[in-house]
């Protein structure tokens, strides 16, 4: 059997890998062979019929998953054959890969010094080529902010406590196929009638693989604004009360609270405001955002070292 039981060790090496290194090139970056391969399968994708995008779409997702999965059995396999100190690092260099905390606050922190420094454009391109999808061309400054400050929240649970999760639950092999999900949801998963059903499975169930990750990455926040500093009751409150807002039903959770813990507003226009109200967040803002970043990153690791234990016994 190649499956090899999840180990508190690789957790931390990827962790300290990913501080020093940040992220490889896109040539060596697992999660950019990830994004290529599903744009080389959307190209080849029906054109007409609802039904036969739908199924396309599923079958491009559930195949992708069952083959990352494969490889990361087989990479534990090859593990297997080396002496345990190697096979940590080995196990640990791939799972940095499914990571992006360095990455997430390189690119917060280049926004924060565009907006400081009142290059409103700059920070314009910067938080659309790194942080987020929507239009930023007629963003002002704190709408810009607000934005960098979301994706600070949602990439918490997408690209650090979830593949976190996930390799706590099942090791190399979940942490990648998370990968791949989440991948596939954000290259997919639109309403516009290009995506709409080829994306709807992709979104769905990347809907259901955060379910756990996105409240757990809402509550670490909460819990990170009492040590790193943070309005912590309003924290609580704003998440309890507003999480449901956004249209994605995971979304919300990280976003409200960190909106709460940073007693700020964030409002994407059209789709949601959390913690209206508040005052609208500016670039010192995005920096708090990324210090509860990293405390809810060190408060995930017992809850992710208690998980191995409990399921394999380590």
């Amino acid at each position: 059997m190649w499956f090899v039981a999840p180990h508190p060790v690789p957790v931390l090496l990827a962790l300290i890998l990913d501080g020093i290194l940040g992220d490889p090139p896109n040539r060596f970056h697992p999660v950019a062979w990830m994004g290529a391969a599903i744009g080389l399968a959307q190209h080849a994708a029906p054109r007409r019929g609802r039904v036969l995008r739908l199924l396309y779409g599923a079958v491009l997702v559930l195949f992708g998953v069952a083959l990352v999965v494969v490889i990361g059995l087989g990479l534990q396999g090859l593990s297997r054959q080396l002496p345990l100190s190697l096979a940590w690092l080995l196990e640990a260099c791939i799972l940095k890969t499914a990571l992006s905390l360095r990455g997430l606050a390189r690119a917060a922190k280049q926004v924060r010094q565009a907006l400081e420094a009142k290059e409103l454009e700059k920070a314009r391109e910067l938080v659309s080529w790194h942080l987020v999808s929507r239009d930023t061309a007629h963003l002002g400054l704190f709408e810009v902010a607000a934005a960098a400050v979301e994706s600070v929240a949602e990439n918490a649970s997408d690209g650090v406590i979830a593949p976190l999760f996930y390799y706590a639950l099942g090791g190399l092999p979940a942490a990648l196929a998370y990968r791949f999900i989440n991948t596939a949801d954000s290259m997919l998963g639109y309403r516009e009638p290009e995506y709409e059903w080829l994306g709807k499975i992709p979104a769905r169930l990347d809907d259901v693989a955060n379910l756990i990750p996105a409240r757990l990455t809402a509550l670490l926040i909460i819990a990170a604004s009492i040590w790193v500093g943070g309005n912590t009751r309003l924290a609580w409150q704003v998440w309890w009360q507003e999480a449901q807002f956004t249209e994605s039903p995971n979304a919300g959770h990280p976003m409200s609270s960190m909106a709460g813990a940073l007693g700020v507003e964030l409002e994407k226009f059209g789709y949601y405001r959390l913690g209206a109200g508040h005052p609208f967040p500016e670039a010192s803002h995005i920096a708090k955002a990324v210090r509860l970043l990293y405390g809810a990153t060190v408060l995930a690791l017992p809850i992710v070292i208690g998980l191995m234990a409990l399921l394999y016994h380590l």
